[in-house]
């Protein structure tokens, strides 16, 4: 079985959504499996009480989730154009999987959620992708044939899979977001089986 790694970080909920619906997409493919994982919290001076995942939420990510995986689908809520801070700080602590290698070749795609439409979504995936090709991975996105991309009034982007949020974070993933989140699973789950 190929598993590929759902890694998240997610405050509102909105974000982990987003993932589970990338899981059910990944789970469409024979011989591919989803393992969804979060990033653990962190915290900083203006806030120092260590968030919690939640209880219904994904187990926190070890370093075999990232050698076991046949690929890696990574999302995060935009702050201020960028990925979260909690992703980053992840993300700079896998020297060693860089080194050796352990991501290198395998199939990898990013997603967002934000709060406004033009709050840096499509910037957001371009930060997440950065890492990533720096590790030698192989980046899947969404092509112009998913019809929802071109009518789309919420989220969606050639990038990756993105959410409009609204203002209090309270809006729901429409139909649309929905199905380029499944079709993006399905993309990278479809990738890592032929690799493999």
């Amino acid at each position: 079985m190929n598993d590929i790694l759902i890694l998240v970080h997610s405050v509102h909920g909105n974000t982990l959504a987003m993932a589970r619906e990338i899981a059910r997409g990944v789970e469409q493919i024979g011989d591919a499996e989803a393992r969804l994982r979060a990033v653990p919290p962190i915290t900083s001076a203006l806030e120092p009480e260590r968030q919690t995942v939640p209880e219904d939420g994904p187990s926190l990510v070890e370093a075999e989730d990232l050698a076991e995986c046949a690929g890696l689908i990574m999302g995060s809520p935009t702050r201020f154009g960028n990925m979260a801070s909690a992703m980053k700080y992840f993300l700079d602590g896998t020297g060693s999987e860089w080194f050796s290698g352990t991501l290198t070749g395998k199939p990898a795609a990013v997603f967002t959620s934000t709060a406004t439409l033009h709050g840096g979504q499509e910037s957001t995936l371009l930060s997440m992708m950065i890492p990533l090709l720096h590790h030698g991975m192989v980046l899947v996105g969404l092509p112009y044939s998913e019809p929802e991309l071109t009518t789309t009034r919420s989220g969606g982007t050639p990038y990756g899979a993105s959410h409009l949020a609204g203002p209090d974070s309270d809006r729901a993933l429409d139909d649309d977001e929905r199905r380029l989140c499944r079709v993006l699973g399905r993309r990278v789950a479809e990738l890592a089986v032929k690799l493999q």
